[in-house]
């Protein structure tokens, strides 16, 4: 299993998080063209946590937890094109799921899912938990795991 990082904002190597956010906008606002403001501030809110795994000096997958009011959030999972089908991404689900387990035991967690990756989700215990919305123009469903 590859070695997962983890850490708030202000704890990360300024080149690693140069390499995470990079790694978010080539995926969410180039490769799925949608123009929209991916550094969107939560990623420095109190409590949150960035996870990566890196090959050599480069990010190849990421994602963050986020406290919300009513429990915690998973979001921007992204792996780099190159590295899509080693698991990468599914490693670092396990580990979020287990960290959010740790850091707020018994609360839900939650995240957005683009419809495609619902059944994705699900293998880590997540339901649908809302009517479909569109982000950006890509569909999305609200998820949640008890």
């Amino acid at each position: 299993m590859p070695q997962i990082h983890r850490a708030g904002v202000a704890d990360i190597d300024p080149i690693t998080l140069y390499r995470i956010l990079w790694l978010r906008v080539s995926v969410f606002v180039v490769e799925q063209d949608a123009a929209y403001p991916e550094i969107d501030g939560r990623d420095i809110e109190p409590g949150a946590e960035l996870m990566w795994i890196a090959e050599g000096p480069e990010v190849v997958a990421t994602l963050r937890i986020l406290r919300d009011a009513d429990g915690m959030r998973i979001g921007r999972v992204a792996t780099a094109a190159p590295a899509r089908g080693r698991g990468y991404a599914g490693d670092l689900m396990r580990a979020a799921v287990a960290r959010c387990a740790e850091t707020a035991p018994g609360l839900p967690i939650a995240l957005d899912a683009q419809m495609q990756l619902e059944d994705w989700y699900a293998r880590f215990g997540f339901v649908r938990s809302g009517e479909p919305f569109e982000e950006d123009g890509i569909p999305h469903i609200p998820m949640r795991r008890s």
